[in-house]
């Protein structure tokens, strides 16, 4: 049983200007996400700012989400580390404050092999009961790339790892993938421009960043595209192409913060290292949100 299929949300963190988090913008975000038709909530992700929230912070914003959301929809809580303690702690912590299920980065720095990938995760996932999607992004994990091999030994044999989202934007891997998971991976987009190619595989949704700006046409993407309304998912794809380009002509989640910004949504700043967005850019977004209809 698939944690969730269709569009889900890989929401910001928002902060107030002095840096500390933003409960109040954070509970009216999801409350526009849900009320927008998603399907799920994937709370302290890279969108989520995670890697510069301290561990107190982290599960706070976790606790918070599940709180708010209050079982309508599935919270998914990123744990990830590069080092395997930290993430069994955080994985641990937030399956005791509620969520259901757990988003697993590719640990980072360490360059593991594919023997240390398959360790790492088995450790996680016989720590905790909650299900668990690994999370492929060799973009942010120094090259280190989970091999199809690898996904569908985990999925096949962990019983609690369940899929993947892939970000690694290799779509010969990723049908490799799907060929040889005889119906184990449960397979997510982790690329916006990507949705449609992916549930034409065999994938069982989104992991977006698209989606905090917006929600339903994200989820129509996938809900037109499964109810056999393929021209109509494509059609909403291809128009949000430009949107999409905006919200990623800087590293992640600075676009996607502006864009809020930018519709009232109170995103609130970046946490050093991360900067506010250049002039140039912003002007692409805000053109691109405009087209789309979402300003």
């Amino acid at each position: 049983m698939s944690i969730f299929t269709g569009a889900g949300v890989a929401i910001v963190t928002p902060f107030k200007p002095n840096g500390e988090v933003n409960y109040e913008a954070f509970a009216n975000q999801i409350e526009l996400q849900i009320k927008g038709g998603t399907d799920a909530i994937i709370v302290c992700g890279t969108t989520g700012e995670a890697s510069t929230l301290s561990h107190e912070e982290h599960l706070d914003v976790i606790e918070f989400c599940v709180k708010q959301v209050n079982g309508r929809i599935p919270v998914i809580a990123g744990t990830g580390s590069n080092c395997t303690e930290t993430a069994i702690y955080l994985s641990k912590e937030a399956e005791k404050r509620g969520a259901d299920g757990l988003l697993i980065v590719t640990p980072y720095y360490n360059k593991c092999t594919q023997k240390g990938l398959k360790e790492h995760y088995t450790m996680i996932a016989e720590a905790v009961k909650l299900p668990i999607i690994l999370y492929n992004i060799p973009g942010r994990t120094g090259g280190v790339f989970i091999q199809p091999e690898t996904v569908v030994d985990l999925c096949t044999n962990v019983p609690n790892i369940v899929g993947v989202k892939d970000a690694t934007g290799n779509m010969s891997s990723i049908a490799k993938l799907m060929s040889l998971a005889n119906g184990k991976v449960d397979l997510y987009s982790g690329n916006d421009e990507q949705i449609v190619p992916i549930l034409s595989l065999g994938g069982k949704g989104v992991i977006s960043v698209l989606s905090n700006v917006a929600p339903k046409q994200t989820h129509d993407i996938c809900e037109k595209f499964f109810n056999g309304d393929v021209e109509g998912s494509r059609k909403i794809q291809l128009d949000a192409i430009p949107v999409i380009d905006g919200l990623f002509c800087e590293v992640n989640p600075i676009p996607v913060k502006k864009a809020l910004n930018l519709m009232g949504l109170e995103a609130g700043p970046m946490r050093r290292p991360l900067t506010d967005m250049e002039d140039a850019n912003a002007a692409k977004l805000e053109k691109a949100m405009k087209e789309f209809g979402l300003l």
